[in-house]
């Protein structure tokens, strides 16, 4: 076997030929290719065909980990590989005599005892679904009682994946006439090139990321990681590679991916300096499995981590009433533009999981430093450092005591200041606090915030129309003072409209302001339709009044 990463290209004949039998690791995703890239896979080649031309078709690179001297696993290109399949077998299906035999070659390996080959397929697929692709795709004959199977009979996603492709490809070539079908066999087989790069070993994954193909899925460094855990089970463990799935399954690619970036946040209690596949194995994972404890990484940190996010994200806590403020706190900071404040409120969950009185506190006093943050517009890097302070102090056992979670009289009065300002000049710092603002007015803590659209709307508008009862009532100095101030704003569930949003104060309630049955959305609505004018008093004293809530609640005084 090579030694190193190397890449040949081979026509189809040699790839589905004994010198190569594909595996799909327990590690790879599902197959999921839609009816949408199998037709377009065959488009593709129908053109070329078409086209008529001497020259090879390139349909782009496998990725192999090789095994043994004829046995490799499939890193990326599955997706193409496994649809090449059944493209091969729906044509041997709608063949007969020995073209069908010739195809179905391709397909299955017959064996040969002289030179001692065995009869297998020539792509083992997913332990999962091996036995319906072999039974269905692979062996001949197959394809017209797959295309006739129910999605009752059909068990699994990846299943109905690999019955819709066939029956759409079936459908597409059986209107085709027996010459055509065998000219683009051909031309599959002999003038059709895939690039196999093959490397020795899983370490060198990250070199592969560089012969990607657009129309496969790419490798995530979650999928890396999964290969190194997997293998380093034993025999007993094997069911860890279903866990495993369903944690990704119920988080979803995005999110799984970054609970791995929080738990490398957790574990190393530093700021990310290189690429989570750089990062992740020498900070985690090689601590686990350079100890043979493979199964401990997924027991005692993907497994409970994993829960831990799923309920940030889900804000599902409970039951019981007591949870409730835990999930309105989590709701709170799912608004915020960043997730910093994730990794220390993980570590909380996880070691507090069960303490709804623990989780609450925690969480209106880091719901805190985020708001603080955000008014004093500090940047990423001080930001995340006092996150992993706090974090440092968590884990040796400062709880809810920790330092970080006190302000100092500076953080306070620059965080005032901005409450006291045009805070609408940061529009993003505007709508976090308008609608904790909207919270604190409804005394609600289980408010929700559902609507499509959520605007911030000036009762006093930016540019008063000529002549408007606005420029009597304010002086240009007042206007340009309290323009773009807390008391000056409030919340539609609505687009702006550039004309209403200069009517005078009467018609702006009644036209602008309510919805269709007369009536405001939100509290800081409301509270301006009980006013029957809008003059720099009112406005001054909105502002004293609103501000001095949300000073209240975050104890900025």
């Amino acid at each position: 076997m090579s030694k190193t990463l190397v890449a040949h290209e081979h026509a189809l004949c040699k790839v589905f030929s004994s010198d190569y039998e594909f595996t799909i690791p327990k590690y790879q995703r599902p197959y999921r290719w839609g009816t949408d890239k199998a037709l377009q896979l065959l488009d593709d080649l129908a053109e070329a065909l078409e086209r008529g031309a001497a020259e090879p078709y390139f349909l782009g690179s496998l990725v192999l980990v090789q095994q043994q001297p004829v046995e490799y696993d499939v890193i990326d290109g599955q997706q193409r590989l496994t649809t090449l399949t059944i493209l091969f077998a729906v044509l041997r299906d709608l063949s007969d005599g020995r073209f069908a035999d010739e195809l179905s070659d391709l397909v299955m390996e017959p064996g040969n005892e002289l030179r001692g080959i065995a009869a297998k397929p020539r792509l083992t697929v997913r332990d999962q679904d091996f036995r319906f692709f072999t039974k269905y795709v692979q062996a001949p004959g197959g394809i017209e009682t797959l295309i006739a199977l129910s999605d009752q009979t059909v068990e699994s996603e990846p299943q109905r994946a690999i019955r819709d492709n066939a029956a759409a490809l079936y459908a597409r070539l059986e209107s085709w006439d027996d010459s055509r079908r065998k000219s683009l066999a051909t031309l599959m087989s002999n003038r059709t090139y895939l690039v196999l790069v093959s490397t020795p070993g899983i370490s060198s994954a990250h070199r592969i990321f560089s012969v990607m193909n657009a129309r496969g899925l790419d490798l995530s460094p979650t999928d890396i990681f999964k290969s190194a855990v997997i293998g380093a089970l034993g025999d007993d463990d094997r069911g860890y590679s279903e866990q495993w799935e369903d944690i990704e399954d119920a988080l979803g690619v995005d999110d799984f991916n970054e609970l791995f970036s929080d738990i490398r946040t957790i574990v190393n209690g530093k700021r990310a300096q290189r690429e989570l596949l750089k990062e992740f194995p020498e900070h985690v994972l090689d601590g686990y499995l350079g100890t043979g404890r493979a199964a401990e990484f997924i027991d005692d940190l993907l497994g409970p981590y994993s829960r831990a996010f799923e309920r940030v994200q889900r804000r599902d806590f409970g039951p019981g009433r007591e949870w409730d403020a835990v999930n309105a706190w989590l709701k709170r900071l799912a608004t915020l533009d960043n997730k910093d404040w994730r990794p220390p409120t993980l570590w909380a969950i996880r070691h507090h999981g069960d303490d709804a009185e623990f989780l609450s506190v925690f969480l209106r006093r880091i719901e805190r430093l985020a708001a603080v943050s955000l008014l004093r517009s500090e940047y990423t890097t001080p930001r995340v450092v006092r996150y992993l302070r706090l974090l440092a102090e968590l884990r040796s056992g400062a709880g809810l005591a920790a330092p970080s979670f006190e302000l100092d009289d500076e953080e306070k009065h620059v965080a005032r200041a901005t409450l006291d300002g045009e805070i609408y000049r940061k529009s993003d710092r505007a709508r976090y606090v308008l609608l904790r603002l909207d919270e604190l007015l409804l005394n609600d803590s289980g408010a929700t915030y559902s609507h499509s659209i959520i605007s911030i709307e000036h009762v006093l508008p930016q540019n008063p129309r000529p002549n408007s009862h606005w420029l009597r009532d304010f002086t240009p100095e007042e206007r340009d003072f309290w323009t773009h101030r807390i008391g000056n704003l409030l919340l539609l569930n609505r687009r702006k409209n550039s004309q209403a949003r200069n009517y005078d104060f009467a018609a702006k309630k009644a036209r602008y302001f309510t919805t269709s049955t007369g009536s405001a959305v939100f509290a800081l609505t409301t509270q301006v339709l009980g006013y029957e004018d809008w003059t720099p008093s009112r406005v001054k004293a909105r502002q004293q009044e609103l501000t001095s809530l949300l000073a209240r609640e975050w104890d900025l005084d």
